[in-house]
């Protein structure tokens, strides 16, 4: 096996870590300075008209409050592996963000945590973060499907026979899944991963839950607050129900982190068109959110990823 000198590997790390970083805020700086779509003269405009201190301030606070549930989570599934500290957890989920960003649906930040840990403990991290983010996504489904079906009763986006043959469709993937749970592929099978989710204490899982039910209900609210920062008048369930909407057909499309404004932003158009929204309000809102909740968290990651020092123990 070929031996590489201390100095070269250190190097090879720095490099790498630099690449992260740059790579991160490349991508950031292109989304933002390359929107034909984003009207900064109009934003201005409107930003002087309902500026105001405590407003600024509490979608901020919601934008803390979000990633703070998802540190909480993290720490919370830790314990599986290792008690960690709120701080550690901070460290391990800002990095990890930092190291998704540029990746399809976010798999760089699995690795990410994953090296935080010894080698050994990989796979139950790798397994964790699916948890994590698991329960996300089902919340997101679950309050996606409920908001789509309120928003459609009103607005007749889909027809009824529609409904029913993808309602019929989701019903027969799940017979299919409880079918075929105990087939194995590569000595995995869904019947395993039952198991293994069954072996992690029920308290971990209701902690998780919870905390997946706060963060969802303060982003959802963060982007219903800015519409109204928007003037947009609308009645707070329609525009939940758009929200919940949106944020479930955007989420079941595969993407990269740095692009995930751009995906939500022209599902968000469609919808929010349907209620007499204006385009650009909602393309500003939407990188607004992008911003707040994905580029300010990379920037703090950013720092600990350039001070990442790996596990030597295996």
């Amino acid at each position: 096996m070929i031996s590489i000198p201390h100095k070269a590997k250190q190097f090879l790390v720095l490099l790498v870590k630099l690449l992260i970083v740059g790579g991160a805020f490349y991508f950031i700086y292109s989304q933002l300075a390359n929107n034909d779509k984003l009207d900064w003269n109009k934003f201005l405009i409107l930003f002087r008209k309902n500026q105001s201190v405590l407003g600024i301030a509490f979608i901020l606070l919601l934008s803390v409050l979000n990633r703070y549930f998802e540190i909480l989570k993290w720490q919370n599934l830790a314990k599986v592996i290792q008690e960690i500290s709120l701080g550690e957890a901070t460290k391990q989920v800002l990095a990890a963000l930092t190291a998704g960003i540029f990746t399809p649906n976010g798999v760089g930040e699995y690795a990410g945590k994953a090296l935080y840990y010894p080698k050994s403990e990989a796979k139950k991290v790798v397994f964790l973060n699916l948890i994590c983010n698991g329960i996300q996504m089902i919340l997101t489904i679950i309050f996606g499907i409920f908001g789509l079906l309120y928003f459609n009763a009103n607005y007749n986006v889909i027809t009824a026979k529609t409904v029913a043959i993808l309602f019929g469709g989701f019903v027969l993937i799940l017979i299919l899944l409880f079918s075929l749970k105990k087939i194995k592929i590569k000595g995995y099978s869904i019947e395993k991963l039952i198991h293994k989710i069954n072996e992690i204490p029920k308290s971990i899982h209701q902690k998780n839950i919870f905390l997946g039910i706060c963060r969802y209900l303060v982003f959802s609210h963060q982007y219903y607050f800015l519409f109204l920062a928007f003037d947009v008048d609308l009645p707070y369930l329609t525009l939940m129900a758009a929200i919940t909407s949106v944020y479930f057909l955007a989420s079941s499309l595969p993407t990269f982190q740095f692009l995930d404004f751009a995906v939500k932003g022209s599902v968000a158009i469609y919808f929010f068109g349907i209620l007499g929204v204006n385009e650009w309000i909602v393309v500003f809102i939407t990188t607004l959110m992008w911003f707040l909740n994905v580029v300010l968290p990379v920037v703090l990651g950013s720092y600990y990823v350039l001070n990442f020092k790996a596990k030597t123990t295996v």
